[in-house]
């Protein structure tokens, strides 16, 4: 009988189980508790991945794979020589994150923010592997991750206030053209723009600047890595956006001061009347301001031109994105809040009751 095990993937600089911050301040719950221990003693084997706080999203599926299967990180040879870094990273043998990992196996992957476009690429190398990969590996020295051939053992991805097309929170901070709203916010939200800015900029250890996180957050990147990421027939898809805004002046959307964090009311602000057109063509228009205070909703809904519908949970679809009704709750919401605390653990209760139900 096959085992559905339950992986949680953070989003930018998160943490999991291998990190000794989740012990004091878990991703998954923060002051609320941590909600991967309390699925796991109501019986469920649920589990919380450690993957690079800022890494790309290819770097990070690698990590996710190691802790799963129970091995050395292979970010491939190709990988590493295109983009500058070492091919192998921490070594899990001897303690993986899921304690049986085999074709009996059904993974539930839920990511929230750029823990999605994790989970999505990493099912992708699961199932379909790299031709890349195999091309610059000797078949004994290749990783079974780049194999590919193991679709069947996921059973469902859920993608929590990811931005499937990019977030627009990263083109703005960039953009020098962009005249930004004056806004009154406290000390700890001037510091988070500082922060924007300073992540896009970011080159630490030498690497090229395409391995990052916030390269693959810009929209067309976002739009380039989906066009490698397949939807897998076999797979269930459940996305769930946020909005934390209302309506403004002149087709704008402003935050919501009830429900968004102080520490996101300026990057809300300038999301909610942002507007550009990229160099490859991505137009971002007024649909595209309402937002949580760091993704915006329209991207976190689903990856553009895939198979997606509202979310019947009477008649969820292999296949298919089922898209939940927008939560009216901002970025921070899952995680257990920022400055102001929030309890997200009705929420993934339900989540499990619709999660536990699938065929």
């Amino acid at each position: 009988m096959a085992q559905i095990t339950y992986v949680f993937c953070h989003g930018l600089n998160g943490s999991g189980q291998y990190d000794k911050r989740y012990e004091k301040k878990p991703y998954w719950g923060r002051a609320s508790g941590d909600v991967v221990a309390a699925l796991r003693a109501q019986g469920y084997s649920a589990f919380a991945a450690s993957v690079a706080p800022q890494g790309s999203a290819w770097d990070r599926a690698c990590e996710l794979y190691a802790q799963i299967a129970g091995t050395t990180t292979d970010y491939g040879a190709a990988h590493s020589r295109e983009y500058r870094h070492e091919r192998f990273g921490r070594d899990f043998s001897g303690q993986p994150l899921v304690p049986e990992w085999d074709d009996d196996t059904r993974l539930v992957l839920i990511g929230h923010s750029f823990g999605g476009t994790t989970i999505r690429l990493f099912s992708e190398l699961l199932a379909h592997g790299s031709p890349e990969e195999r091309a610059a590996t000797p078949a004994d020295e290749l990783s079974p991750f780049f194999r590919g051939g193991m679709a069947q053992r996921v059973r469902a991805i859920v993608t929590l206030a990811s931005p499937n097309n990019g977030t627009t929170a990263y083109e703005l901070a960039r953009d020098k053209s962009f005249k930004k709203p004056s806004v009154k916010v406290s000390i700890k939200s001037r510091l988070l723009d500082r922060f924007m800015k300073a992540v896009v900029r970011i080159k630490t250890d030498g690497r090229d600047a395409r391995d990052w996180a916030n390269f693959d957050m810009m929209l067309d990147n976002a739009q380039a890595l989906n066009g490698r990421i397949s939807t897998i027939p076999q797979v269930y898809y459940l996305s769930v956006a946020c909005d934390a805004t209302m309506q403004g002046p002149g087709g704008t959307c402003i935050p919501s001061e009830s429900l968004i964090d102080p520490l996101l009311m300026r990057s809300s602000t300038y999301m909610g009347c942002y507007n550009c057109k990229t160099d490859a063509g991505v137009v971002a228009d007024d649909e595209w301001h309402a937002n949580d205070g760091l993704v915006n909703t329209v991207s976190a809904r689903a990856p553009f031109g895939v198979p997606h519908k509202p979310l019947d949970r009477d008649n969820m679809e292999k296949g298919v994105w089922n898209v939940m009704p927008d939560l009216r709750v901002d970025h921070g919401y899952f995680m257990g809040g920022y400055l102001k605390k929030q309890n997200p653990h009705p929420f993934f209760q339900d989540l499990m009751n619709l999660l536990e139900n699938l065929d």
